[in-house]
């Protein structure tokens, strides 16, 4: 998409594919490897195949389409040597009705229960001004079937604020929005002039001290939201990935931080483990028994 605020397809160009057997190949390497998280990402992870006509190539004895369902099933078989399942985690998928089919994937264990999905806003007016796609209140109930069918699934989300008209009531219907969409993480941003962008020349530009008391309330209704969910999981066990553990402290204990499947490397929260063995390694899956958490983070303890 040419989106209004953002130049990347004029700096880069069209959407180009790369063959799906190219894109298998380089996954089973990093798996064969020891990689236990692989991260689908590209500008449109949505649209992949679209400029080459999903043509199939030949992969593992059978033909494989480039269309991200079929590549999303196909990194859902690669194995670790160790026989675990790697974490596949799609990033920048646009929601089109064909996203729907990778979310059987997702309760079926195939690939990770989590979708990056960039909404950046909700208002009609907003999003024909930003020249982006949408229909929010289709979104909404795609969203509760999808739900329906994955219940683990995780929906992250970005959003721009204080985009040239912007109302208040644009901004109220965006809140509004996501207290019906329970997003499970949000990532907001103040509109900025970028050089080059079309948004640029739109008219009534938000003032600086309207955008930041927008930011500051977005961030206060996703935080109660993320705070609710994450208080959810309190007293259950989940899937968790190590990332780091750390020095012994002064009573020998060892604690460790990794992630638990609603959360990508460096974007989302973490889980934070206490009373870890000193065998534990930095990709260790391990089952956490969730003791607290807060708008961010999970704590707990490896489940015994």
């Amino acid at each position: 998409h040419s989106c209004a605020f953002c130049i990347i397809p004029d700096l880069r160009g069209k959407l180009a594919s790369r063959r799906v057997d190219a894109v298998l190949r380089e996954a089973e390497k990093l798996v064969a490897a020891g990689t236990k998280e692989l991260l689908v990402i590209s500008q449109d992870t949505s649209a992949y195949g679209v400029d080459i006509r999903h043509e199939e190539r030949e992969w593992k004895g059978h033909a494989v389409r480039a269309h991200m369902t079929d590549l999303a099933r196909e990194l859902g078989q690669l194995r670790t040597p160790e026989g675990d399942t790697p974490w596949v985690r799609l990033h920048y998928v646009y929601p089109y009705p064909h996203v729907d089919a990778v979310i059987p994937l997702m309760a079926e264990g195939l690939i990770t229960p989590y979708l990056d999905i960039p909404f950046q806003h909700a208002s009609p007016k907003v999003l024909k001004a930003m020249k982006r796609p949408a229909n929010e209140a289709k979104v909404l109930e795609r969203l509760k079937n999808w739900r329906e069918i994955c219940p683990d699934i995780a929906i992250r989300s970005s959003f721009v604020v204080g985009f040239p008209g912007e109302t208040e009531d644009d901004f109220r219907y965006l809140l509004d929005w996501l207290e019906e969409a329970q997003l499970d993480r949000v990532g907001a941003f103040r509109f900025e002039p970028v050089e080059g962008a079309q948004a640029n020349a739109l008219p009534d530009p938000v003032p600086e001290a309207i955008k930041e008391e927008r930011y500051a309330r977005i961030m206060e209704v996703t935080e109660r939201i993320s705070a609710a969910k994450l208080q959810a999981k309190v007293d259950t066990r989940i899937p968790v990935i190590i990332d780091e553990v750390g020095e012994p402290d002064e009573d020998g204990d060892i604690g460790a931080t990794g992630r638990s499947q609603a959360d990508a490397p460096e974007i989302d929260g973490a889980v934070y483990l206490r009373n870890v063995p000193a065998t534990l390694a930095q990709g260790d899956f391990v089952t956490v028994e969730v003791e607290e958490a807060d708008a961010h983070d999970l704590y707990g303890v490896i489940a015994g």
